[in-house]
Parts: C-alpha cells; structure tokens; sequence
C-alpha cells in the first residue's frame, strides 16, 4: 500500500490459490484495510479497536487450496462487517488480528461488556394471584 502506512500483514483475494484478484487487504497497527478495484479504487478502513467479533470459514474448496475467509464484526457504522475472503493462512492471520484488536483496545483503555439476552424472562411464580 502506497500510502506511507506501515503495514503488518498483506494479502490479496485469492483465485483457486493464487493472488491475482484486485481485491487486497492490509494490516496495519492500528487500521484494517481492504482495497477493491483497478479502474475505479475503493479503499476501505476500519479502527481496530472498533472490532467486536472475528471468526473463520474454510469450506472443501478452500480447504484444497490452502485458503479461508476471516469474518470480522465491528461497531464502524460505514463497515460494520468485513470479509477477508480467500486468504492464505487464515487461522494465523485471524489470531494476528486479534491480537492487535486487543493492544488497540487496550491501548485506548476499552473495556467491552457483553449482554447476553436470554429472550423472555419467564414470570416469577411466587407473584401470581392464586399464590397470594
């Protein structure tokens, strides 16, 4: 990336394993970047510390060629959902991320609490009328 950012990790989308797509994605410290496009270029930028979830899926054909998707979750309000789609080596790419995910949180002293929602509360028993 041209861009005088230095970068952690590159990659582009990758084609039955090779990286000829137009599609590339860069890892910097603090930023998450996926740039599209050779005519007209997107380049889209998402705060790591803004990052809520990162999972991957490798299915059979990625699984052959050696590549995977990391999903990735964010609070960014113009991203809030990123796909890495065939990346060599998703595993190790994934715990990259997380791992300057949680220093940029830490960094920015975020703490993240989750609610965890249970659907509804079921009535408590004992405040029926027949119990009273």
């Amino acid at each position: 990336m041209k861009t005088g950012i230095d970068t952690i990790w590159e990659d582009r989308k990758r084609i039955l394993g090779m990286p000829i797509s137009m599609t590339k994605y860069y890892l910097s410290e603090d930023r998450l970047f996926v740039q599209t496009g050779l005519i007209s270029m997107k380049i889209e930028e998402t705060l790591l510390y803004r990052v809520s979830d990162i999972s991957v899926r490798v299915g059979l054909f990625q699984r052959i060629f050696g590549v995977g998707t990391i999903i990735i979750h964010s609070s960014d309000k113009s991203t809030p959902h990123i796909d890495l789609v065939n990346v060599k080596e998703p595993l190790v790419v994934k715990e990259l991320i997380h791992k300057h995910v949680e220093t940029m949180k830490v960094s920015r002293n975020i703490r993240v609490s989750e609610f965890l929602d249970d659907g509804p509360t079921a009535p408590d028993p004992c405040t029926h009328a027949e119990h009273k």
